[in-house]
């Protein structure tokens, strides 16, 4: 089996994201999970941009409308961060979106609304399908 893209990249962001929900837990907005991954990724020394805009190209022209990914940590995981009961499609189409826009292909879906324990999601963008990976 071949190993999984940028293993040790999501991990550690996985890992800021458990301590941000053990320490705050659920309930609150979504910019406030923003701000504190901030300081726990940059308190743990991993790179990352917040607020990453995105051009968006059709048929090889930009569009004027871009995608604003919450956090690329790394230069090439995306971090999507939810505050939600519960996940949808929609917060995936988002994410998936995200990773075409970027040409990235690893993407984490964190939800911090779930009040029994974090949820996330690792997508990968192949050229063919995407492939979600639940934690």
């Amino acid at each position: 089996m071949s190993d999984l893209l940028c293993k040790h990249e999501v991990y550690q962001v996985v890992g800021a994201a458990l301590e941000v929900y053990n320490t705050l837990g659920a309930g609150f907005l979504e910019a406030v999970c923003q701000e504190a991954m901030e300081i726990e990724l940059g308190s743990r020394g991993i790179p990352f941009e917040p607020q990453k805009e995105f051009l968006i190209a059709y048929k090889a022209q930009s569009l004027k409308k871009t995608y604003t990914a919450d956090l690329v940590a790394f230069r090439k995981v995306i971090v999507e961060l939810k505050a939600l009961d519960c996940l949808s499609g929609k917060e995936q189409s988002q994410a998936i979106n995200y990773l075409k826009a970027s040409g990235m292909e690893v993407g984490l879906l964190i939800n911090f609304g779930n009040p029994s324990k974090l949820k996330w999601q690792r997508l990968i963008l192949s050229r063919k399908r995407v492939l979600p990976e639940e934690g």
